[in-house]
């Protein structure tokens, strides 16, 4: 069993809303010393940003329990997501509570969660992730 899994993601639309897609990176650490576990990158059709960072967290959560970890450790660029899901900010937008409820009960299978907002240079591969879904499907 892994100590602590790490998952990086990011979600995008052209548009709000428009053309959506998802990236996630799940590492054994912390990068640069972290073993890539596994990637999700893909469009999810046409939505808002905030959607999409929430589909991009669960899609990232479900593909890293397939590496059975004591601790969690997320890092996103959505500032909203994370203060969210801290209990920081209520969730007023109705659409995106059951969406939290699905990642929240992703987060309760560890013994330990971290919730980390990163600044967007951090989180290069998620977003370039995001980016090669859109490219692909406008192409």
């Amino acid at each position: 069993m892994i100590d602590e899994i790490v998952v990086y993601c990011d979600g995008g639309s052209r548009g709000n809303p428009g053309p959506a897609a998802i990236g996630a990176v799940v590492y054994d650490a912390i990068p640069p010393d972290a073993k890539r576990l596994a990637t999700v990158s893909e469009c999810i059709g046409s939505t808002t940003n905030n959607v999409a960072e929430y589909r991009a967290l669960i899609a990232g959560l479900e593909a890293a329990a397939e590496f059975p970890a004591r601790a969690v450790r997320v890092r996103a660029d959505s500032l909203l997501v994370i203060r969210q899901l801290k209990g920081e900010y209520k969730i007023k937008q109705s659409h995106l509570q059951p969406l939290a409820r699905e990642a929240q009960a992703l987060l309760r299978t560890y013994e330990q969660v971290t919730l980390e907002h990163v600044r967007r240079e951090l989180n290069t591969e998620a977003d370039a992730l995001v980016n090669a879904a859109l490219d692909a499907a406008t192409t």
